[in-house]
């Protein structure tokens, strides 16, 4: 395998929608997807009016990449090895004393095993790894809080409710039964959740359809929700209501493809994929059959661009081999420039006089430090470890590359070749355009 990676070289170029090509307004989204849970917790479930109530103080706990043991009420953060690197009961933090006491010295978490090597759902944990579901790390903590405070057992019962709000606001009609707090809010102003689409990025998809490439969508969004500022046409294969990971990993079990009619799902799915169009659901064998056919290749090398490492990097890179590239906006939280295109949109949807407090979502927390590298306290020891964290790990081990955003490269010419992730490589390598500040230190650090 080359050490570099180029558009070029592949037939065909996928994109996640959300967070991908399409970019949010983090502070703002995040904030409503916090509201739109919590506010059904309070009105459906009888939960404290407390939750309701955000500061910047509160906001710093949203850190993405960490786990919610389902059976204890913990939060973990966790290293490239399973260990542990820090932990809150609800939002309260854990010392090294605690931590030991209750994953041993070790520090090891019971069910890291499962966790990496099958990213399957689970009734013992929820791994937060997308800013869809990131605010119900801090609601998550805020109600292991409101229990303990009410002297209520903290066990997986309140994950019921979890769920049930998760479902309430995002499940497949909410958007066009206007149903929930997230989607009606959206639509009455989408400009305030959602960027639109940069010049820069427009030309860039238009200069792969010329160059022959096979532009393909695969959002797990429902059909009806596609934000207006893309045009879709330039897609030659359009799939919503992918369900990834299992659109990828349900072999031989999988989901046939459905078409669609006025947003309807048919409840008749296809025996297989003949031509390009809009699809529902659906799985990898039977999109790998079409995009043989419309290549005229056995084996079209594929491209896949993608926020998520349990949706996107890990079922491409596993189950379809096909190279894959990590949008990781926290990169922009650690030294790494934002593009102009990303700049000039910020500023027009928050103009810079009116900005508050409330950091985003992206940022460093301070109460979980990077989301990249974190320092592993030791008991008993002069000097603390620097670890990658188990997240970190992941992007070197299921990406190609990754990028904060694909605005970084939309300008660059289709053959620039960049440098992939290797094992062989130092670390720091498959960053682009350059490794985030904590990588590098670290890897100064150790060399």
């Amino acid at each position: 395998m080359s050490e570099y990676f180029s558009l070029s070289d592949c037939d065909v170029i996928g994109f996640d929608l959300d967070h991908t090509l399409c970019r949010y307004h983090l502070k703002e989204t995040s904030r409503l997807i916090y509201e739109s849970f919590a506010r059904y917790l309070v009105e459906y479930k009888d939960y404290d009016k407390d939750l309701l109530n955000l500061t910047p103080a509160t906001w710093d706990f949203c850190c993405k990449g960490l786990v919610v043991d389902l059976e204890d009420g913990n939060l973990v953060k966790l290293a490239e090895d399973g260990t542990v690197l820090r932990v809150t009961h609800g939002t309260k933090d854990l010392s090294t004393e605690e931590i030991i006491k209750h994953y041993g010295p070790k520090k090891e978490w019971r069910h890291f095993h499962s966790l990496s090597t099958s990213f399957t759902r689970s009734a013992k944990y929820y791994f937060y790894d997308n800013y869809f579901d990131l605010p119900g790390v801090l609601l998550c903590g805020k109600v292991v809080d409101m229990l303990n405070k009410r002297g209520n057992e903290v066990n997986s019962d309140f994950w019921k409710d979890m769920v049930a709000a998760i479902d309430h606001n995002y499940n497949t009609s909410a958007f066009k039964e206007d149903a929930g707090t997230y989607f009606p809010s959206v639509k009455r102003d989408p400009s305030q959740y959602l960027q639109p689409c940069s010049d820069s990025v427009k030309l860039w998809l238009r200069s792969m359809k010329s160059a022959g490439k096979v532009l393909l969508l695969i959002t797990s969004s429902h059909s009806d929700y596609y934000p207006p500022p893309y045009d879709l046409k330039l897609f030659d294969i359009i799939i919503t209501n992918a369900l990834k990971p299992g659109f990828f990993s349900l072999v031989p079990h999988q989901r046939p493809f459905r078409t669609l009619v006025n947003d309807v799902e048919e409840s008749e799915g296809l025996p297989s994929l003949d031509k390009p169009g809009w699809y529902s659901q659906g799985n990898w064998p039977h999109l790998h059959k079409l995009l043989k056919t419309m290549t005229g290749k056995p084996e079209p090398k594929v491209a896949y661009f993608g926020d998520s490492i349990r949706s996107d990097m890990f079922p491409a890179r596993t189950f379809a081999d096909w190279e894959t590239v990590m949008i990781v906006e926290e990169m922009e939280g650690e030294g790494v420039p934002k593009s102009e295109a990303t700049m000039a949109n910020e500023a027009q949807a928050e103009p810079l006089e009116k900005r508050g407090k409330f950091e985003s979502p992206s940022a460093v927390s301070n109460q979980w430090g990077s989301y990249f590298v974190d320092t592993q306290k030791s008991d008993g020891e002069d000097e603390d470890a620097q670890k990658l964290t188990w997240c970190c790990h992941c992007i070197h081990k299921y990406s190609t590359m990754a990028i904060p955003s694909v605005e970084h490269i939309a300008d660059l010419p289709l053959d620039y070749k960049f440098p992939r992730f290797s094992p062989d490589k130092p670390y720091t390598t498959g960053y682009y355009p350059r490794p985030p500040d904590s990588v590098l230190k670290r890897c100064k650090n150790v060399s």
